[in-house]
Formats: C-alpha cells, sequence, structure tokens
C-alpha cells in the first residue's frame, strides 16, 4: 500500500474514531438484532443482510457524519482546542493537521446530501422504514452540531433532540425493517440503551467544562448549565439523573424480564457507585470513568439483547 493510501486509512479511522461507535451503537444494533436472530423464526440470510446494512449506516452515520460535523462546529466555536482531549476533545484531525477544517466541513456536507439523496431514492422504491432511519440519522448528526440548531449548545436539547432520536431508532432498527412492527421488548431495549448512550456522553462532557464555558458562543451542555445552577460539584448530576432513570426502567420490565429488569437495576447502580467514587476535578479520573461506562453500556445492549 502506498503512503498516500496508509495516510488516508490512518486519517479515516482517526476520524471514525471506531472504539467509540463500537461501544456504543454497534451494541445498540446488537440488542435489537440478537433476539431476532435467537428466538424468531426468520430468513437468517436476509437478516444477516440488514445487520450489516446497519453496520455500514451506523458507521457513516454515528462514526464519519457526527465526528465530521461535530469536530467542525466545535473547531469554529474553539472548544475542542482548549479541550484536554483524553476521550473528549473530538477526533482532532484538525488540530494535529491530519485534515483541513474546510476539507472536514465538506466532508459532512457532503455525506449528508449523499446520504439525504438515497434516502430519497429509497422511498421512491417503497423502501419507507430505511429511507426514515437515514433521515433519522442525518438530523441527529446535523441538528447536534450545525447551526442554525446547534443543538449540543443548548442545554438538554443536544441529548433530546438529537443523540436520543438516532440511539432509540437505531435499536429498532433491524426489529422495524424484519417485522413492520416494534414489540415491547424492542422498545424497552432502545429506550434504556439510548439512556445509557446519553448518560456516559454526560460524563464525556466533564473533562470538556472549562474549555465548552470559554467557547464562541458558549457551548451550553447539560454539564455546562448543572455547574451554572448548582455550582462546580455538580458537574456530574446530569450523567446521575440519566442512570436514574434507567433504573426506574427496571419497573417497566417487571416480572416479564425478570432478569434483565434485575440486571438494568444492578448496572444502574453499579453506574451511579463509579460516577459518585469519580473525583470530577481530575480529568484522567474522569476518562477511566468513561471508559467503564463505555464497558457497561455494551454489557448492558447484550445482556437486554440476551433476556428478552
Amino acid at each position: 500500500m502506498n503512503p498516500s493510501a496508509i495516510l488516508l486509512l490512518k486519517n479515516t479511522i482517526r476520524l471514525l474514531r471506531p472504539i467509540a461507535v463500537i461501544t456504543s451503537s454497534v451494541v445498540i444494533i446488537f440488542s435489537g438484532v440478537f433476539p431476532l436472530f435467537a428466538y424468531y423464526d426468520l430468513p437468517k440470510g436476509v437478516l444477516s443482510a440488514v445487520s450489516l446494512l446497519l453496520l455500514v449506516g451506523c458507521f457513516m452515520i454515528h462514526g464519519a457524519l457526527t465526528h465530521a460535523l461535530n469536530d467542525y462546529t466545535d473547531y469554529l466555536s474553539g472548544t475542542d482546542q482548549h479541550s484536554p482531549a483524553y476521550l473528549s476533545g473530538g477526533s482532532r484531525v484538525i488540530q494535529e493537521g491530519r485534515i483541513a477544517p474546510q476539507t472536514l466541513k465538506w466532508i459532512g456536507y457532503g455525506l449528508a446530501i449523499g446520504l439525504l439523496v438515497i434516502a430519497g431514492v429509497l422511498a421512491l422504491f417503497g423502501y419507507y422504514p430505511l429511507a426514515l432511519l437515514l433521515v433519522i440519522g442525518v438530523w441527529g448528526a446535523a441538528s447536534y452540531s450545525m447551526p442554525p440548531l446547534r443543538f449540543s449548545y443548548i442545554p438538554l436539547a443536544g441529548e433530546w433532540l438529537s443523540t436520543f432520536p438516532s440511539a432509540f431508532f437505531l435499536g429498532l432498527a433491524g426489529v422495524w425493517i424484519m417485522l413492520g412492527d416494534f414489540p415491547e421488548w424492542a422498545v424497552q431495549n432502545a429506550v434504556i440503551n439510548a439512556l445509557y448512550c446519553i448518560a456516559w456522553v454526560m460524563i464525556h462532557h466533564i473533562p470538556d467544562l472549562a474549555a465548552d464555558q470559554q467557547a464562541s458562543p458558549v457551548k451550553r451542555t447539560s454539564v455546562v448549565w448543572s455547574v451554572a445552577m448548582f455550582g462546580p460539584k455538580y458537574s456530574s448530576l446530569p450523567a446521575i439523573v440519566y442512570m436514574i432513570l434507567i433504573g426506574l426502567c427496571a419497573l417497566w420490565l417487571g416480572t416479564d424480564r425478570l432478569w434483565a429488569a434485575i440486571g438494568v437495576a444492578v448496572i444502574a447502580i453499579l453506574s451511579i457507585f463509579l460516577i459518585v467514587r469519580t473525583d470530577i476535578q481530575d480529568a484522567e479520573q474522569v476518562t477511566a470513568c468513561e471508559k467503564k461506562l463505555l464497558l457497561i453500556a455494551m454489557i448492558t445492549a447484550i445482556w437486554l439483547g440476551i433476556f428478552i
């Protein structure tokens, strides 16, 4: 492989941040698709093809598109330049001179336009679920980062108007395509996994607190808002609130999914314990906590996928 191709591959992998995508998004797909393999009498070839399609779409949208738009926007506001850059602070492709800002912008715009065109073609041929899933994915990435919406810069908006719909429908995608319906177990799995995704993102924002506060415009994440309202000790409050919501979901699962409910309750308690025990003033400790939460997110999704 020639040096240019190797450099392109390295930059692409850096932008995709595959570990983050696998631990946050690929496992959400597993949580919705594995039960179809294990507990439903469906054509395995078609199901495998759908799973592969979802994986490709996941890396295109949650990897390339989301990171390209977010990195470009955060470069313009200046927050990534001041980030401690452990797991946070973007992919660093701009800061390290790997990809020029304008190039990254057009990568993001080009992907968004291309995916919307594909969605339009799919809709013309009657593949409405696939078309709508693509639109939701593009909406999540664009609304989270790009003006005039830029929901990641508004408390609660980034989580509920961008991240949650994108993660929730990713969890439902395989079931929707294969069954044309939304069984309760699939909705439960999608909700819990999406909430956990939001919860660890709240921890992800803590090391960037000072950088977000001095950005222009200020990146008023829910973490920044919590600190402004209650003080520096409460930067982990948003994550804890989301973990409590996850714990309450165990009541929703009830006795019909007893093992799933027990697992969710234990996972929520363990996650809160880890967050409370973390020194939020120490960026390295917060990063270590985030890594543990990403591992727990994987366990949660797999657990829910097995015990339906």
